[in-house]
């Protein structure tokens, strides 16, 4: 979330300020108050950029006579949930309120709107990436995914330790064209391997090919490689620029800065980091967010050459869920239980305790608690549930931290056995 400043008197009562549903008439003004809620020139709105970026209809705009003081955006966008199923989220954006405006309830206004109209819609999660910690938890948006950035010592490395699968691939760098034809489907499948993951559309493939420019902004074209398996299928694809600092002839900081990387599998993925790992003057290999489970730290000869590059957080993707049987009922689980938790929810969308029971074949069937089910393992806010959902946290680490609430003995462990998540929820994608 961004705050602007705009000049003018402001509406002395909140109510005066409407929220509405951004027209095409309204693009310049919502547009320009989003640039300065992100701290960019005020400028002209671009509403022509807006206009081809997304559909009006979900694009709400707070407006003290014909200012618009704050902005809020949402669109459809598939989350994948452990086990591989993927859902159609609601996923929020392009959130500000003026810094003349705050504090007047005008965030809590355009969140309600919305996320009734999500739950209108029968959608079970809402999600969003937090500029800022302390604002969504109180509308029961949680953590779901953390974010670690990497920086490896190639010249300490000592090089990487790849599968034999690895070895029957090829790699190939690409241009722009082919990215963006090849791109789309490899990352479906990629993303169906990990839960956290979202889709993309295809203005974001556009605009990370140079297809499309935002306005005042340029492109940089980035190297593509591409690992083919054995069968000539795209299995991974690693997009990235190099930095070099040279003295007297000689490299002095050259670093390969990764700015986009999947793979469907760690053959592919050890396939490309020994690429990386091998270009010719590289020093350092920088990773804006490398997957917390993948191996690559431990695949080196020197575990200790992969440090953190100073832009890792313990959260990154931020989850609301508005239904929990949906939620619970679509992911699936390694283990058979039983589970009864009970909800938390301010808001009203979801609150009460649950039953959730896992089968033997791994689906699960979560559906409101009946009078007789009193025994409940853990309580909770909804503003955890994500976390638990996905697997980001233990329900033993939540209990220690306060955030979540044993009610049962033995209710913790024995959940957890049917909570277990095999794969680190991660989402390498800001939207």
């Amino acid at each position: 979330m961004g705050h602007s400043t705009s000049a003018g008197k402001a509406a002395e009562n909140p109510a005066e300020i409407e929220i509405r549903v951004v027209g095409d008439d309204d693009l310049a003004a919502w547009g320009q108050a989003l640039n300065v809620g992100f701290m960019r020139p005020k400028g002209d709105g671009w509403a022509d950029y807006h206009r081809g970026r997304f559909a009006l209809g979900r694009a709400l705009g707070a407006f003290d006579g014909e200012r618009c003081v704050g902005t809020f955006r949402s669109f459809a966008m598939e989350l994948t949930l452990p086990g591989g199923a993927t859902v159609v989220a609601d996923a929020v954006t392009n959130v500000t309120v003026s810094a003349t405006h705050r504090r007047r309830g005008l965030l809590n206004r355009m969140m309600r709107q919305d996320l009734d109209a999500a739950a209108a819609r029968g959608d079970a999660f809402a999600m969003l990436i937090a500029a800022e910690f302390g604002i969504y938890g109180r509308y029961g948006f949680g953590p779901a995914s953390a974010q670690q950035g990497r920086r490896i010592d190639k010249r300490t490395a000592g090089g990487i330790r790849v599968p034999a699968a690895s070895d029957e691939g090829t790699i190939e760098l690409i241009g722009m064209a082919e990215y963006r034809r090849i791109g789309p489907e490899l990352h479906d499948r990629f993303r169906r391997t990990r839960p956290g993951a979202v889709s993309r559309d295809a203005f974001k493939w556009r605009l990370d090919t140079g297809d499309i420019t935002q306005p005042g902004g340029s492109f940089a074209e980035p190297l593509v490689a591409l690992y083919r398996d054995a069968a000539g299928v795209p299995a991974g694809l690693l997009a990235y620029d190099v930095s070099d600092e040279w003295r007297n002839w000689l490299p002095k900081d050259v670093t390969l800065k990764v700015r986009d990387y999947f793979a469907v599998d760690w053959a592919a993925e050890a396939a490309l980091w020994r690429y990386a790992l091998g270009v010719d003057w590289v020093q350092h290999v920088e990773i804006r967010d490398l997957a917390p489970d993948s191996p690559l730290p431990l695949a080196l000869h020197d575990q200790r050459a992969c440090v953190d590059n100073g832009n890792s957080a313990g959260d990154f993707l931020w989850v609301r869920i508005l239904d929990v049987p949906q939620a619970f009922s679509t992911r699936t689980y390694d283990a058979p239980g039983r589970v009864v938790l009970e909800v938390a929810d301010a808001m009203g969308y979801t609150p009460g305790r649950f039953v959730l029971e896992a089968a033997e074949d791994g689906t699960g069937r979560c559906v409101p608690a009946g009078p007789d089910d009193t025994d409940v393992d853990f309580a909770l806010d909804v503003s955890q549930l994500a976390a638990v959902c996905f697997g980001h946290k233990t329900l033993a680490v939540l209990e220690q931290a306060g955030l979540l609430e044993e009610r049962r003995e033995g209710g913790l462990r024995a959940a957890q056995r049917v909570l277990r998540t095999d794969r680190a929820p991660w989402c390498p994608d800001v939207f």
